[in-house]
């Protein structure tokens, strides 16, 4: 019934395969999809209950998770739970989200998504308990419904990384879906560099992005923006200004900022241009992406 799928990328032998026994033991298979130039073959020889499926190049986050949640159709799961290779679960964490989808099935509430409460150096020292109900919530950790997704045909793989999981939720929701977050379910996620900064009273999280990722950031924002503002207008917006307060930061407080800052231009540029994709093989966005 579930399965899972871990998108690795160049991964470190050591750290991944650590992340992974928190959790392969709850799910039926684990597809580890490897978005490397490279097989890693090997390095996971010595699990059970695992299908390697070697991308042989890097075709993004959404097109490995597709990849994933395709095979777990086809082999006739109901839940897919979506990992990035830098994430683990504290102790029972999935036993806890199983269990929520148990009794949501039982009221007859209608899920898409079931997340644990991602613990990252944003949210250091928050506790929270009960179910809450986020607007939407990132990739990693995720217990997601099967038949949801391929109502939503999945995850949109034109933007290549970035903005895929919100887009990804809010098209959910648009279907009626609801995303429950179990806040007693850990998930330990490190997201980007991140580092904490203050200037007096005033708190500041970096994520020090490279200039690629700041390209994806910035162009992907603004189509997701545009495909959603009339649904969600004020969440949609306000994701718009994190543009101008994230140059700042860049500006301010990181290094390469020239060159990050150039490739935030390009970002921009290339959505006015309607070009979509990776940065190496831009296409032309068609009505498909509307």
């Amino acid at each position: 019934m579930y399965a899972g799928v871990v998108v690795a990328y160049n991964p470190e032998k050591e750290e991944i395969l650590k992340n992974i026994e928190t959790y392969v033991s709850d799910l039926d298979v684990l597809y580890i999809v490897d978005n490397s130039k490279k097989s890693n073959e090997k390095m996971f020889e010595n699990l059970n209950n695992v299908k390697y499926i070697a991308n042989n190049d890097n075709l993004g986050i959404s097109a490995a998770l597709n990849i994933g949640a395709r095979m777990a159709i086809h082999e006739g799961h109901s839940w897919l739970l979506t990992m990035d290779q830098d994430s683990s679960f504290e102790n029972k964490a999935i036993f806890k989200m199983k269990a929520y989808i148990k009794f949501a099935n039982e009221i007859g509430e209608k899920l898409g998504i079931v997340s644990p409460f991602h613990l990252t150096a944003r949210t250091e020292g928050v506790h929270l308990n009960g179910i809450g109900y986020p607007l939407l919530v990132m990739t990693s950790g995720n217990l997601v419904n099967l038949e949801a997704y391929k109502e939503v045909s999945g995850f949109p793989e034109w933007y290549f990384i970035d903005c895929v999981d919100f887009d990804f939720c809010l098209h959910l929701r648009k279907k009626g879906y609801e995303i429950a977050q179990v806040n007693t379910a850990i998930l330990q996620h490190e997201l980007g560099d991140t580092v904490k900064r203050k200037i007096g009273k005033k708190v500041f999280y970096l994520d020090n992005h490279n200039y690629i990722r700041r390209y994806y950031v910035v162009r992907n924002r603004h189509y997701f923006y545009d495909r959603y503002k009339n649904d969600f207008p004020g969440y949609c917006k306000l994701e718009k200004k994190c543009t101008r307060k994230e140059a700042l930061k860049v500006l301010l407080f990181e290094k390469d900022k020239y060159r990050k800052l150039s490739y935030m231009y390009k970002g921009y540029k290339d959505y006015k241009a309607g070009l979509v994709g990776r940065i190496d093989s831009l296409i032309k966005k068609s009505d498909e992406y509307v």
